[in-house]
């Protein structure tokens, strides 16, 4: 039975990871016109991502801890790391979790957060819960990490730049020094 969570919570998470930073990055592209053709597909699809992220989030939330039961209780062998850093691992998932279950309430009744709660601020909450997600993925997820350099850091870095180039289109500093050229 154990066995079987472990690999059912592997694979809820294998796919969050892809969704929650899709659901990112077209998060970013959503609301900036000028980011064109990936701005209009990015309103096609942003919506639908992030539900399906939240939940396979959910899933492997779940999962998660049933696994972590069977390894606290001694039911199946401590992971080949440290406990403290498996413990350590599971806090900065559940911060992640906590972070974007937030995002979602802001997300699903939009008048539970009256202002300063506005979208931006609950856009925020979503970030800092990939940020969280990213920290729990590179440091519990032992089996990927052969994919944590090539695949992980690159995607993160595209993530940034994409974020730092829509922070620059809104503030008009980007337009600003292409139209004194």
């Amino acid at each position: 039975m154990s066995a079987i969570v472990w690999y059912l919570d592997r694979g809820a998470a294998l796919l969050t990871y892809p969704a929650l930073y899709l659901a990112v990055l077209t998060g970013i592209l959503y609301n900036t016109a000028s980011f064109g053709t990936l701005h209009e597909a990015a309103r096609r699809v942003h919506v639908e991502l992030s539900v399906f992220a939240m939940l396979v989030t959910l899933l492997h939330a779940g999962l998660g801890v049933v696994d972590a039961w069977f390894v606290l209780t001694g039911q199946v062998p401590e992971p080949a790391y440290s406990m403290p850093y498996f413990v350590g691992g599971l806090a900065v998932g559940v911060g992640a979790l906590a972070l974007l279950v937030v995002a979602v309430l802001g997300f699903t009744d939009p008048k539970r957060f009256e202002r300063p709660w506005g979208p931006r601020v609950v856009h925020s909450f979503a970030y800092a819960g990939f940020a969280f997600g990213t920290i729990h993925a590179a440091a519990i997820g032992t089996d990927v990490t052969g994919l944590i350099r090539p695949l992980l850091g690159p995607s993160l870095v595209l993530v940034v730049y994409v974020l730092l180039l829509r922070v620059l289109v809104l503030r008009g500093t980007f337009s600003s020094a292409a139209s004194r050229q």
